[in-house]
């Protein structure tokens, strides 16, 4: 039997880390981080246990390079779902609406991933991270931003950063921000029309504004700021 090629090499490795990914998710969401050890994600991954260490620096990069190709596939599915489109300001909006609706359909997961990020050993870099950022910097290109003196890399890093402060406050423990407030700002803050995307259900027309009523952390989508 001859030996195997090099690239035959290099694939069977990319599936053994994507089964170690999904694994991970799997794992995360059914008993939690705390709960889900590096051996179990190796058994359901169906790989020996070295890989996991051969690929990653411990169990903490490991979730968030899940999370992070967990993310980059949904945003991918929903720029590609169809009717598709190459209208910049209806691929912003898809990117905004998969991005926030991983709160609603993996919240323990997306949880898990914030509070890991909010540690001292930060941010992760990983590949999966560079091509979700690939994707999410496309959809600034796009809609036709218009960059600041810092360039297009600045207008990606704040839509990372405000999708990063929506979850965080969809996820929040006791009060949580309602999706529809939360994605409301993010769309008047880009000049995207409620329409676009994939508005929320229970919601076919934008929330008010503040000064129309509520309190802004229940369920009604007010808004009521403090003055200055």
């Amino acid at each position: 039997m001859s030996p195997r090629s090099a690239s035959v090499n290099e694939a069977m490795r990319q599936r053994s880390r994507e089964r170690l990914l999904q694994a991970t998710v799997e794992l995360v969401e059914e008993r939690g981080y705390a709960a889900t050890t590096l051996a179990d994600i190796t058994q359901r991954a169906g790989s020996a246990r070295g890989l996991v260490s051969y690929y990653f620096a411990g169990k903490r990069e490991l979730l968030q390079s899940a999370v992070h190709r967990l993310m980059h596939m949904e945003l991918a599915a929903a720029l590609d779902r169809e009717p598709r489109s190459e209208d910049g300001q209806e691929r912003m909006a898809r990117a905004i609406d998969a991005v926030l609706g991983l709160t609603q359909t993996h919240t323990t997961l997306m949880r898990t991933h914030m509070a890991s990020i909010l540690q001292a050993e930060g941010f992760i870099q990983c590949p999966e991270q560079q091509k979700l950022a690939a994707l999410l910097s496309q959809a600034v290109d796009g809609a036709g931003i218009v960059s600041g003196p810092e360039g297009p890399e600045a207008e990606y890093r704040l839509l990372r950063a405000l999708l990063m402060g929506a979850t965080v406050a969809l996820l929040l423990p006791g009060a949580p921000m309602p999706l529809s407030r939360l994605r409301a700002e993010l769309f008047e803050r880009y000049g995207l029309e409620w329409t676009l995307g994939v508005p929320p259900k229970d919601c076919a027309v934008a929330p008010a504004k503040a000064g129309a009523g509520g309190d802004g952390g229940g369920g009604d989508g007010g808004d009521r700021r403090p003055v200055d």
